[in-house]
């Protein structure tokens, strides 16, 4: 790794010394933050220059998002300092960073859903929203013009797409004055038609001037999108390249320490059987709208069934249905049948009614602490949720459910201080690393996961990969949904396609073509459009 380190200090100082002696827009001199007695940043010097986009790369827990975090005024460094365009600066809230221009777009958004974009906007600037807002609408169609977004200033927030909230929250701190932005994970949620239009208003924006923080897992989306990569691991800076001289394989070196292997096994399929039966399942939501429309399919004990489709295609209510936190209409039919034979059926079941049919049914969902893990729990406590009915008496035994957190973390590589801390003070991928560490640890006949490695880095990604494959070979039927088409063709040996609530096919995972499975996704829509 030496080599790997002193390429990357040699192509920094090459970077700096062409940029003419130019001045950073961002200097981070000796930055250091502790959690806890634990350095979450360790003495990091960084710089951030106008005009490019710096991809900000590190394992889940290296303090990428922590490190932000002081840049934007969430927190404040325990020791070091921070130079904005040449000058000294304490930026000791929010307020203070968004005077000194500096803007950061959250992975959870923070817009109130019953106001408008305009009003989203404007609030909590000391304007007045009956005499401004049509300044605000006029000035937000300027930016909107200029840097190539697309935003209805008059639609209330809870009418918004995933992707026009984010286009929101970057227009709101644009609004602001921002001339430095940081994006944390802001493809995380979006399919790859948003994501094309979210980098190209970044090159926009590069364009005007601006500079460009944005963390994220995706290699390919660092090469795609990023002049300049910095890497951490475990807190400490390990050095930063031009992106065009270098690679995904250099750039998963760096971040792990020692070298990755970027390809994804997928072993035959061995004593195949009949796991999971679905049959006519349809399902409306609150609003009377079908969100699955007559969906039928059998997963297979010993392989991985994929799941594609553009975000709000019914994944969620596919899942959430079979494992008994979502009814379906009449005429829908679940049968689940164990390694002995035995059938039963799930629909109108509850998850408790499930488990005491004997069913070993583990579910990750999308939703990680809103839905699988409670947040203010520690990791022993949550271990707990699954099995704290089990035992007899009136009292908890905590040895079984601490064992395994402690098996957990250590097998997961999970980042924490110790096994006291709350999840929902951990990073979103060692959050995760929790969930799927518990649910596996359940030994399940069948296991559905829901973007299983959302936010996660690369070599965390692989451990879930690893274990996905793990429990197939033990003969479970794996359900693994799935928004990085190159991954489900590399992981999975069918790949399910759902649009608009209705399966448009189901393909061979090693025979099909990226392409084909894309037409798939989109198929129904033409055809309506015909």
């Amino acid at each position: 790794m030496e080599n790997i380190k002193a390429r990357a200090e040699k192509t920094a100082a090459a970077t700096e010394a062409s940029g003419g002696g130019r001045v950073p827009a961002v200097e981070m001199i000796g930055i250091t933050k502790y959690f806890r007695s634990v350095p979450v940043n360790d003495s990091i010097d960084m710089k951030i220059y106008k005009g490019e986009i710096l991809s900000l790369l590190g394992e889940n827990g290296s303090g990428k998002t922590t490190l932000m975090n002081m840049l934007s005024g969430i927190y404040f460094p325990d020791s070091g300092s921070i130079r904005i365009d040449g000058q000294p600066v304490h930026i000791k809230s929010p307020k203070d960073a968004l005077d000194l221009h500096i803007g950061m777009i959250h992975q959870h958004f923070k817009l109130v859903d019953v106001l408008t974009a305009a009003e989203n906007v404007v609030l909590g600037l000391n304007e007045s929203f009956r005499l401004n807002l049509k300044n605000v609408r006029r000035e937000v169609a300027s930016i909107c013009e200029k840097y190539g977004f697309t935003v209805d200033p008059d639609k209330k927030v809870y009418d918004m797409s995933v992707s026009e909230k984010q286009t929101l929250e970057i227009i709101k701190v644009l609004y602001r004055g921002a001339d430095i932005l940081i994006l944390d994970e802001p493809t995380a949620v979006l399919t790859p038609q948003e994501t094309r239009r979210l980098f190209s208003v970044m090159r926009n924006m590069k364009e005007d001037g601006k500079s460009i923080v944005i963390i994220t897992h995706k290699l390919h989306e660092v090469m795609d999108i990023s002049d300049r990569v910095a890497v951490l691991r475990k807190g400490k800076y390990i050095g930063d390249v031009n992106t065009a001289d270098t690679d995904p394989q250099q750039l998963t070196d760096m971040m792990v320490g020692h070298r990755v292997s970027l390809n994804i096994d997928r072993p035959e399929p061995d004593n195949v059987r009949e796991c999971l039966k679905v049959e006519h399942l349809s399902v409306i939501d609150a609003d009377g709208v079908k969100k699955l429309d007559d969906v039928s399919f059998t997963a297979m004990g010993g392989e991985i069934l994929g799941v594609a489709g553009i975000a709000g295609s019914g994944q969620k209510e596919l899942l959430e249905v079979i494992a008994g936190l979502q009814s379906a209409l009449p005429g829908s039919s679940v049968i689940f049948t164990d390694r002995d034979g035995k059938t039963s059926s799930l629909i109108g079941k509850t998850p408790m009614e499930i488990k005491k049919l004997g069913v070993h049914l583990a579910f990750v969902p999308e939703d990680r602490l809103g839905m699988g893990l409670v947040g203010d729990l520690d990791i022993a406590d949550n271990m707990l949720i699954r099995t704290y009915r089990d035992g007899a008496g009136m009292f908890v035994n905590m040895k079984k459910p601490r064992k395994l957190a402690e098996e957990i973390v250590e097998e997961f590589e999970v980042v924490t201080p110790d096994l006291l801390t709350p999840v929902r003070k951990l990073s979103g991928g060692n959050v995760q690393k929790v969930l799927v560490g518990r649910e596996i640890a359940g030994d399940p006949s069948l296991l559905m996961s829901a973007y299983a490695v959302r936010g996660l880095d690369i070599n965390t990604s692989y451990i879930i990969y690893r274990l996905m494959n793990e429990q197939k070979a033990k003969g479970t039927a794996v359900i693994f949904v799935g928004e990085d088409l190159d991954v489900l063709l590399e992981l999975c040996d069918r790949i399910m396609v759902l649009c608009d609530g209705r399966i448009s096919g189901i393909v061979d995972g090693r025979t099909a073509a990226k392409e084909e499975v894309g037409l798939l996704m989109t198929r129904l829509e033409t055809e309506a459009g015909k």
